[in-house]
């Protein structure tokens, strides 16, 4: 696959303040990449260095092989970018700001903008001055998923969105990847990246602390199981891998935390006591993110403290 996005060991400083420290990133074609943290770590400063808005002061942004800051004209032919928080012309009205936007890009609007702007259920013909904070939103994503792109950058896109239109954003962001693609999504609601993207990538206090594909992590992480047996369970808390291992008060019913990568011999132990039921949950985004955040108390009460437009 083709590497559409390499950012490597990226640095910027606003006055004595560092944002970023170090941050290395990569995107390849048809790959989705979910960009987290809490407000505050380093996430739209990053997209903005990538998006030419910000000139980095140390390390790389290469977008299609190209600098983000030298070349980041011929970059913006090519990418479409919808940010947290949308603002448009007052006096015009949603319809005209799509049409705009799209003729802004060089693309035109299609049979797939009106199709967009019916599953999104926006009113095209209210001015932006009228909009909600979700309504402005819709407006910048119809622009967006209507171009022809080969990079989409999302930060934050659903911030006002209802449960509903955020299902379609999502279903929008996986025919893109189908398409090939490449999709840049920063977002701290996990259950949204979860879904959708191949590839996790954490930042922490301006540092990516981890970056690997999301099925690698879920891997890394313990499965939660809740067993009930015919036979009284013995020497399973013993076995490599198990933790946290309770009774319940259920007769011959037991709680236990499981390694995956241990998960298979666990089962082989469990079957000798003729299992009657069993309940496996598998490791959440959730579960890692916290696993990494939690690590560092003092570290996380200086992410919250961060200030939020970074």
């Amino acid at each position: 696959m083709a590497t559409i996005l390499d950012v490597e060991h990226l640095q910027k400083r606003f006055g004595k303040f560092q944002a970023l420290s170090d941050v290395t990133l990569q995107l390849h074609t048809g790959e989705v990449l979910g960009f987290i943290g809490p407000n505050g770590a380093g996430k739209s400063t990053t997209i903005r260095i990538i998006l030419g808005i910000l000139k980095a002061s140390g390390g790389q942004a290469n977008v299609f092989d190209m600098d983000a800051w030298s070349h980041r004209v011929q970059i913006h032919d090519r990418l479409a970018y919808v940010p947290g928080d949308v603002y448009l012309w007052p006096n015009l009205t949603g319809g005209e700001i799509i049409d705009l936007m799209l003729r802004l890009g060089h693309h035109q609007h299609t049979a797939k903008t009106d199709d967009l702007i019916k599953k999104f259920g926006l009113d095209t013909t209210k001015k932006a001055k009228d909009y909600s904070k979700g309504n402005r939103q819709k407006v910048a994503l119809i622009a967006a998923f209507s171009a022809d792109s080969d990079l989409y950058i999302f930060d934050e896109p659903t911030s006002g969105l209802d449960p509903l239109n955020e299902v379609v954003f999502q279903n929008c962001v996986m025919a893109l990847k189908q398409e090939g693609k490449s999709v840049l999504l920063s977002s701290h609601i996990l259950s949204e990246v979860e879904k959708m993207c191949d590839t996790i990538a954490i930042i922490r206090q301006g540092k990516i602390i981890t970056s690997m594909p999301l099925k690698q992590m879920q891997q890394l992480t313990r499965n939660t199981v809740v067993v009930t047996t015919k036979e009284p369970l013995t020497g399973l808390q013993s076995l490599p891998g198990v933790h946290d291992f309770k009774a319940d008060k259920q007769p011959n019913t037991w709680t236990f935390a499981v390694d995956s990568n241990h998960l298979s011999a666990v089962m082989s132990k469990l079957a000798t006591a003729q299992i009657q039921n069993l309940q496996c949950t598998p490791p959440t985004l959730e579960d890692l993110f916290l696993r990494y955040y939690q690590s560092n108390p003092d570290q996380q009460e200086a992410d919250t403290h961060a200030h939020q437009s970074i």
